[in-house]
């Protein structure tokens, strides 16, 4: 959409300019995603988790999905992969992490055993599939394009089950109290709004955000593509590196937008389905649909550290999801997360973050 030739002879310091303000685009793109999304889910009658780890979370992967679908087809596979795992990390590690600081969130036994196991289970199917590929191929492995579209029939096969689970979910879902609200809201300088103050758009409303947002994502995340690969060229840092921090951060600033929204409105279980939803998009949704437009290789032969997303992203993913699964479990039997739970994530995402700057030093 927007040539490549329009960055080349940009200054690093004007590249890393055009990427903030893209960022920042993408973000209000997808925050009107959400909004109309969510607006036309409320409007079905469905539970706040169930649409947390559906409608929401499709709207707040777009932005994963379009930067990584268009860096796939440029032939950037460092920047695609990098981008939808480190979101992963990014958003169960930082994004549940600093949710679980704010309050303590509460723990929907139906969602986390079903939806739950589905975003563990996809990311050691994403594992065993990589690694087997290294096996076999060493150098040349590569995500193919047939386990591309078996990653988005998979992704079908989730939503429909999802809306299945949606109509069998028992009644009572957990809540926050008033004052565990405007614990929250305090925390940070935010006054909580009042279940009244929730917009009404009409449902032609709603459409034409969801419609416009897409369209606006999608230019957004070309513009973020072209600056980002013009930058990590100038600067001698590989795109897997940049992808997997800078870009997978600010992908995810939608799902950290909502979580914390979320949270001072009270709905502390759209944050808890949108952060496991999101997971389970970013790799049967991104990584698929990205293999699908073009085979995705997994070393960069012009990286200090080919087998950087071997080594670092894939285990330091893994490592994240077992210690969720160990919440999980804790917080199923207490029906909250503790806030404590926060700490030790938020510690793993920034030594993920350091680690993969030394390594590309």
């Amino acid at each position: 959409m927007i040539p490549e030739s329009w960055f080349g002879g940009l200054h690093w310091s004007a590249l890393i300019g055009c990427v903030l303000v893209a960022l920042v685009i993408l973000t209000k793109a997808a925050d009107w995603l959400v909004e109309g999304a969510s607006g036309l889910a409320y409007r079905l009658g469905l539970p706040k988790v169930i649409v947390g780890a559906t409608i929401v979370a499709l709207g707040t992967t777009t932005p994963e999905f379009a930067v990584s679908v268009m860096a796939a087809w440029g032939g950037n596979a460092g920047l695609a992969l990098g981008n939808a795992v480190g979101s992963v990390i990014a958003d169960t590690a930082l994004i549940f992490g600093l949710g679980c600081l704010m309050v303590a969130l509460p723990a929907d036994r139906y969602v986390l055993v079903r939806q739950g196991w589905v975003q563990f289970g996809s990311a050691l199917i994403l594992i065993v599939v990589c690694y087997g590929s290294f096996l076999v191929s060493g150098p040349d492995a590569f995500i193919g394009r047939g386990v591309g579209f078996l990653f988005i029939l998979m992704l079908f096969g989730y939503l429909y089950v999802s809306i299945q689970w949606s109509k069998q979910h028992p009644e009572g879902e957990p809540f926050q109290t008033p004052e565990e609200v405007a614990q929250a809201a305090d925390s940070i300088g935010v006054v909580p709004e009042s279940e009244a103050a929730r917009s009404s758009h009409s449902i032609a409303q709603l459409f034409g955000m969801v419609i416009l947002g897409l369209v606006i994502v999608f230019v957004s995340s070309n513009f973020l593509i072209n600056s980002v690969s013009e930058l990590a060229l100038q600067i001698g840092i590989p795109q897997v590196v940049i992808a997997a921090t800078l870009v997978a951060f600010g992908t995810s600033l939608p799902e950290l937008v909502v979580g914390i929204t979320s949270v001072l409105k009270g709905h502390a279980e759209l944050l808890v389905g949108n952060v496991i939803g999101a997971d389970i998009l970013n790799i049967l949704f991104v990584i698929g649909a990205s293999a699908a437009v073009s085979p995705l290789p997994l070393l960069d032969p012009n990286a200090r550290l080919p087998e950087i997303f071997l080594l670092v992203h894939l285990p330091s993913m893994l490592i994240v999801l077992i210690l969720f699964r160990m919440f999980i479990y804790r917080a199923i039997q207490r029906e909250r997360f503790d806030r404590w739970m926060g700490i030790p994530l938020i510690v793993l995402y920034v030594g993920y973050a350091s680690v993969q700057y030394v390594l590309s030093l």
